[in-house]
């Protein structure tokens, strides 16, 4: 995998099962034009935050769950060109006229991985992350996510991805600048850790907080007040 296409959406709780034929029924499609792997994940533990969360990133509404969702291509060359196709199909048009969610407030943009630690394989529970990062900062930035990754890894993850971002659009309702609260000359980047399932995810957090080498550095790459994370729940993942 050398792009990813990363999403983030609130859908109605009551819409969930909806979400997930819509999802699977397009995984065909979404293969067809060059994806490798599509993951939809249903927010499981997701806390507010002082400053941001994701719940005020896509805006969402009491009766709502945060999705937190990638599609990996080979290169962004396939990603270009799907999303050409997607916007011509008119299966996907017959698709899209039937979301069950509001597709004003979901966030979507292309990034290319800085960090690929692990494999792809089956994966139980994922944690997802959004982080502001000063451009003149992601050489940095990329160095502690290479360092804390093994780590996580020895604590039972499977798979550890930090993303850059590399086609982020401004967006009229929400976007991924919006999101974070991005400052000028700041990026976004979109990261994930897979986890085998939720109890290894606790408890593997549990180990990583207490680990020595963990501690932070005295001047963090990024604003940490302005990151934020969540714990999800794979509803569709063409991996499995």
């Amino acid at each position: 995998m050398t792009y990813v296409e990363g999403f983030v959406l609130a859908v109605p709780a009551d819409k969930k099962d909806d979400y997930r034929k819509s999802a699977s029924d397009a995984a065909p499609l979404f293969r067809e034009f060059g994806a490798t792997r599509q993951v939809e994940a249903w927010g499981d533990d997701v806390p507010d935050g002082k400053v941001t969360d994701f719940r005020r990133a896509v805006k969402a509404e009491e009766g709502e769950t945060v999705v937190f969702s990638w599609f990996e291509y080979p290169d962004r060359e396939t990603r270009d060109a799907a999303n050409q196709k997607m916007m011509a199909d008119p299966r996907m048009k017959e698709m899209g006229a039937n979301m069950p969610f509001d597709g004003r407030r979901m966030i979507v943009a292309g990034f290319a991985p800085i960090v690929q630690e692990g494999d792809t394989g089956q994966m139980g529970y994922p944690d997802g992350f959004l982080v502001p990062v000063p451009a003149r900062q992601q050489a940095a930035y990329r160095a502690m996510a290479q360092k804390a990754a093994p780590i996580f890894q020895e604590y039972g993850a499977r798979r550890v991805i930090e993303a850059w971002g590399d086609d982020v659009p401004d967006g009229k309702v929400t976007d991924y600048k919006m999101a974070v609260m991005a400052e000028d000359g700041e990026n976004v980047v979109f990261s994930w850790i897979e986890w085998p399932d939720k109890a290894t995810r606790d408890a593997g957090w549990a180990k990583v907080m207490a680990d020595e080498r963990m501690k932070p550095p005295a001047e963090m790459p990024f604003d940490g007040k302005r990151m934020f994370w969540g714990g999800f729940a794979p509803i569709v993942d063409t991996a499995a």
